[in-house]
C-alpha cells in the first residue's frame, strides 16, 4: 500500500499544533519545551508503525495526549507521559534512555504503562492478571491510570479497523475495569463515554436504535431546553446572577440500564435527558448561591422530594459537588436539574485530576485526602489477598468502585462516608484494623444493636469491644467494605496456613509422580475443575483427603480433551475469525471455529439460546463446549477474562451441511502448489471450497480443505486428481 508521505507529515504537525494549542495558554515555557521533546522523541520512535487503520502510529500517542491533557485536564509531565507511553514496548528506546533523557519520574510513568500493555497483548489465562497489575499501579504513581485511561478511551474511538472478535473482547474488558475505575476517579464523561462505546460493539442493535430515537428526538429535546432557559434565566438574572445553562443527553448506556431495570421502553424513560445550571461564585458565597437557585427553580416548577440529592453539603467521595433536583418542568414532563459553580464542575467534569493534580502546583484538599484514604485501602486489600484469583479480587474491588454512599457519625461528631449496606462492623473496621476485630456490637443513636445492622444515614454509632472477640467467617457474609473482607480473611486465612502448606506439598507430590508441573496456571485449572473458590480449598481438599489420586486422574483425562479443543481453536492474532451468519432458513444445527466444524456442544444454564440467535461457544475445563448468546449476562465476562477460550459459533441448516467433508492434504512443496490445488477443486472439478488451511515447514506442507460435495463419485474423482499433482503424496479425508 502507498501513503503519501508528504501530506501525512504535514498532518502530523497540524495535530502536535493542535495539541499544544490547549498547553501554550496555561504552561509555562518549560513545560512547553518539555511537551516538543517528547513528542519529538514519539515520533522519532514510531517513525515505521502504522495502526491497523493503516494511520500513522503518532496519531494515537498525540490523540491520548490531548484527551490527557484537555478532557482529564492533567499538566506538562503527564503530557509527556502520554506521548511517550508506547515508546519503551514498541521501539528501540529503553526506559533507562527515557531516564536519562526525561528523569526518574517520567521514565518511571512510562514504565508503569508498559508493563500494564504487556500484560494487555498475553492470550493465555493469565491475561486476567492484567487487572490486577492495572490496581497495582495505584502504590506507584495515579497518573499511570489516568493515561492509561485516555489510552483506553481513543482505542475505544477507533475501534472500528479491528476484527469483530477484537472488537468484543476489548468492549467487554472496557466495561468490565476501566469504565467502574473512571466512575470512581470522577471521570464522569468518560466513564460514561466508555460505556457506550462498549454498548456499541457488545449489542450494536441496541445501541443502534437509541441513539437514532435520541436523534429523532432532538429538536423537541432543543425546544424543550429553550423554553426551560426562558422562563428560569428571566428569575435569575432579576437576582444578578452570572450563569449558563446547557442541556444534554443522558448516556446511550444509562437509558439502556433504565430501560432493562424498569421493564420500560425508550419512550417511557422519563428522564433519558438534564439540564445543567452552572454559575459563577467566590469561595465565600459558593453554597449560597446554589441553594439560592434551587429556590428560584423550584418556584417556577414544582420539584419531587424523593429524586432530590444534595451533593454539595455531603461531597462524595470523588469529590464530586452538585445539587440534583427533577422537577415537573415545560410540557408537564420530568427533568433532572443539575446546579454547581463553575469550580464545582470542573471537579464533575474531570474528576479526581481537577483537584489531585500530582504535585503539579496544586494544593490538597480535604477531597484529595478522602480520594488518597480510598486508594490505601485499594493498595492494602492487594497486599493482604494474594491468594485470591484475580476474578474474585476484582469483585471485592468493584464493590468499592461504583457503590452509592451513606453518611454516618462517630460519638465525636465526625463524618465517615461508607458505601451503601455497610454495616456497624464496617465502620468498626473503617475507624481502626484492631476495633473491627474486636467488635461486639454497637450503639446506634444509643441503642444496643448487632454488628451485622446495615447504616443509614444519619446514624451516630459508638463500637463495643472485647479482647476475647475474635472475627468468625460468617462476618464476611454481611461485610461490604473490601477493606472489612480484607482483614477478616487474613486473619481467618492466617489460622489455617499450616494446613493449607501440607495439603501443597502433598499436591506437589502427586502431581510430580502424575509428570504434571507445578504452577499457577495448573492450580487455577485444578481450582476451576473441582468447583473450588480459591487455591488454599484446594489445598485443603488434598491435606483432609477429600480429593486423592483418583481424583486427579479424572482431572488428567478432562484435561487431555480441553487443551485438544484449545489448541484446535487457539486464536491467532493475524487471523480475523469472523464469519458471517448464513442465510438460509431452518436453522437448527452449530458448527465452530474457522474451518466450521461440527463438534459436541451443550447449552449454558446462564442464557436462552434459540435458532438463529447471535451466539458463541466458549470452551470449559470440565464440560467441553457451552455455547451462549451473544446478549448472555456472562458474555462480557467471558470474553474479558477467557477470550483465548471463545470460539466463533454459528446455525446452519443440517440438511445442507451434510454433504459438508474434510479432506487432508500433504506433499513436497514448491512455488505454484496451492495454485495446482485450487485448479483442480474449483476449476476442473467445480467444488465448493468452503475454507483452506495450508502449512509448510522445512519444504513439506500439510493442508485441511473443507469441501461441499454432490456424491461420492465426485469425492473419489477429486482425489484421483489430486494426488496426481506433482509432488502431492498423501490426500485423505477427515472424520468429524
Amino acid at each position: 500500500m502507498s501513503y503519501d508521505l508528504e501530506q501525512e507529515n504535514k498532518e502530523i504537525l497540524a495535530r502536535y499544533k493542535d495539541l499544544i494549542s490547549n498547553t501554550y495558554r496555561t504552561l509555562d515555557e518549560e513545560n512547553n519545551k518539555l511537551i516538543r521533546k517528547a513528542f519529538d522523541i514519539a515520533l522519532d520512535a514510531h517513525k515505521d508503525q502504522r495502526r491497523k487503520s493503516g494511520e500513522p502510529y503518532i496519531y494515537h500517542p498525540i490523540a491520548v495526549a490531548k484527551i490527557v491533557a484537555t478532557e482529564i485536564g492533567l499538566g506538562a509531565t503527564s503530557i509527556a507521559c502520554a506521548l511517550l507511553h508506547d515508546v519503551v514496548e514498541d521501539s528501540d528506546y529503553t526506559y533507562e534512555d527515557l531516564k536519562k533523557i526525561f528523569g526518574e519520574k517520567i521514565a518511571n510513568i512510562v514504565n508503569g504503562l508498559t508493563k500494564i500493555s504487556i500484560m494487555n497483548h498475553q492470550n493465555i489465562s493469565v491475561q486476567s492478571e492484567n487487572y490486577r497489575k492495572l490496581l497495582l499501579t495505584l502504590s506507584e504513581d495515579f497518573r499511570v491510570i489516568l493515561i492509561k485511561i485516555a489510552d483506553r478511551l481513543h482505542n475505544m474511538r477507533t475501534l472500528e479497523s479491528m476484527a469483530p472478535d477484537k472488537q468484543k473482547k476489548i468492549a467487554s474488558e472496557t466495561v468490565y475495569i476501566y469504565a467502574p475505575m473512571a466512575h470512581r476517579l470522577g471521570l464522569y464523561n468518560i466513564k460514561s463515554e466508555l460505556e457506550d462505546l462498549s454498548l456499541k460493539y457488545n449489542n450494536p442493535e441496541v445501541y443502534n436504535e437509541i441513539t437514532e430515537k435520541l436523534e429523532s428526538a432532538k429538536e423537541n429535546r432543543e425546544r424543550y431546553i429553550e423554553e426551560f432557559k426562558t422562563e428560569v434565566s428571566e428569575r435569575l438574572k432579576e437576582e444578578g446572577l452570572n450563569f449558563t445553562i446547557k442541556g444534554r443527553a443522558k448516556a446511550i448506556s444509562s437509558i439502556y440500564r433504565k430501560i432493562l431495570k424498569q421493564g420500560v421502553s425508550f419512550e417511557e424513560v422519563f428522564d433519558n435527558y438534564a439540564i445543567r445550571i452552572i454559575y459563577k461564585s467566590d469561595a465565600k458565597n459558593e453554597k449560597f448561591l446554589a441553594w439560592k437557585i434551587y429556590s428560584i427553580v423550584t418556584d417556577v416548577y414544582h420539584s419531587n422530594p424523593s429524586r432530590m440529592r444534595d451533593w454539595i453539603t455531603q461531597p462524595r467521595s470523588t469529590g464530586y459537588e452538585s445539587l440534583h433536583l427533577t422537577v415537573l418542568g415545560p410540557d408537564r414532563k420530568w427533568i433532572e436539574v443539575q446546579i454547581r459553580s463553575e469550580r464545582m464542575n470542573e471537579i464533575a467534569e474531570k474528576g479526581v485530576a481537577a483537584h489531585y493534580k500530582y504535585k503539579e502546583g496544586y494544593k490538597q484538599s480535604s477531597d484529595d485526602r478522602n480520594f488518597e484514604k480510598w486508594v490505601t485501602e485499594i493498595r492494602e486489600v492487594l497486599e493482604q489477598q494474594q491468594n485470591l484469583s484475580t476474578s474474585e479480587l476484582l469483585d471485592n474491588i468493584k464493590l468499592n468502585l461504583y457503590s452509592k454512599e451513606v453518611f454516618v457519625f462517630t460519638p465525636k461528631g465526625e463524618i465517615k462516608i461508607l458505601p451503601t449496606n455497610a454495616t456497624a462492623l464496617d465502620f468498626a473496621f473503617s475507624v481502626h484494623s484492631d476495633l473491627g476485630m474486636k467488635c461486639l456490637g454497637a450503639k446506634i443513636n444509643g441503642k444496643l444493636v448487632p454488628i451485622s445492622y446495615v447504616l443509614q444515614n444519619g446514624d451516630q454509632i459508638d463500637i463495643l469491644s472485647s479482647q476475647n472477640q475474635k472475627p468468625k467467617s460468617d462476618w464476611l457474609e454481611f461485610v461490604v467494605t473490601s477493606k472489612a473482607k480484607s482483614k477478616i480473611k487474613s486473619f481467618l486465612n492466617s489460622q489455617k496456613n499450616q494446613l493449607v502448606e501440607e495439603g501443597k506439598e502433598i499436591l506437589q507430590r502427586k502431581l510430580r509422580h502424575a509428570k504434571i508441573n507445578f504452577n499457577d496456571e495448573e492450580i487455577n485449572k485444578l481450582q476451576k475443575f473441582f468447583n473450588l473458590k480459591t487455591s488454599q480449598d484446594l489445598f485443603l481438599k488434598f491435606q483432609s483427603n477429600e480429593l486423592d489420586v483418583s481424583s486427579l486422574r479424572k482431572y488428567i483425562e478432562s484435561k487431555n480433551v480441553f487443551n485438544n479443543l484449545l489448541s484446535r481453536f487457539r486464536k491467532s492474532p493475524t487471523k480475523n475469525q469472523h464469519f458471517e451468519e448464513p442465510k438460509e432458513q431452518n436453522l437448527d444445527m452449530i458448527i465452530f471455529g474457522k474451518d466450521e466444524e461440527k463438534l459436541n456442544y451443550s447449552y449454558a444454564k446462564c442464557c436462552t439460546v434459540i435458532p438463529g440467535d447471535k451466539i458463541f461457544g466458549f470452551i470449559t475445563i470440565s464440560d467441553g463446549i457451552k455455547v451462549h448468546s451473544d446478549n448472555c449476562p456472562n458474555a462480557i465476562n467471558l470474553r474479558a477474562q477467557y477470550d483465548y477460550r471463545v470460539i466463533p459459533a454459528k446455525w446452519v441448516n443440517a440438511e445442507s451441511f451434510k454433504n459438508r467433508v474434510k479432506i487432508e492434504i500433504e506433499g513436497l512443496d514448491r512455488m505454484g502448489m496451492i495454485n495446482d490445488i485450487t485448479t483442480v477443486i474449483s476449476g476442473s472439478m467445480g467444488m465448493d471450497m468452503k475454507s483452506m488451511s495450508i502449512e509448510s515447514n522445512n519444504g513439506i506442507f500439510t493442508g485441511n480443505i473443507n469441501l461441499e460435495v454432490k456424491n461420492k463419485g465426485q469425492l473419489e474423482e477429486t482425489f484421483k486428481k489430486l494426488k496426481s499433482i506433482d509432488g502431492v503424496s498423501i490426500v485423505r479425508r477427515l472424520q468429524s
